[in-house]
């Protein structure tokens, strides 16, 4: 079955999009693990004493607990950001594929019946 020009480059987009899809969701994973391991400092941070260690490359250093605190809230909102900006660019691009997609089966079906 022949199809036309058109037909072949709405697959070929449907592959890119497919293969941005998997991009955005492998990115969507890391930063929701992420933000878990925020969360969890977070809860540990909360039931410690005046001062906390905080881990920085291979040395460990005592620091103030809010200071801390604050440092994990405001990372764990960018992270929150980050993931709702994935969210619309992965809703996006679904309606994109799911209408370039209708169209090629319409084209499908529509050269399967001549």
């Amino acid at each position: 079955m022949d199809m036309s020009k058109e037909t072949q480059e709405k697959i070929s987009q449907l592959q890119l999009f497919e293969q941005n899809l998997h991009m955005l969701v492998t990115q969507k994973r890391t930063f929701q693990s992420q933000v878990l391991e925020i969360e969890n400092a977070l809860k540990e941070v909360e039931g410690s004493s005046e001062d906390v260690y905080k881990i920085v490359g291979m040395v460990m250093f005592k620091s103030p607990r809010d200071k801390i605190k604050t440092e994990l809230e405001e990372r764990k909102s960018v992270l929150d950001l980050r993931l709702k900006s994935l969210e619309k660019q992965e809703k996006n691009i679904k309606e994109k594929a799911e209408k370039i997609q209708a169209e090629v089966m319409v084209e499908i079906e529509k050269r399967m019946k001549e």
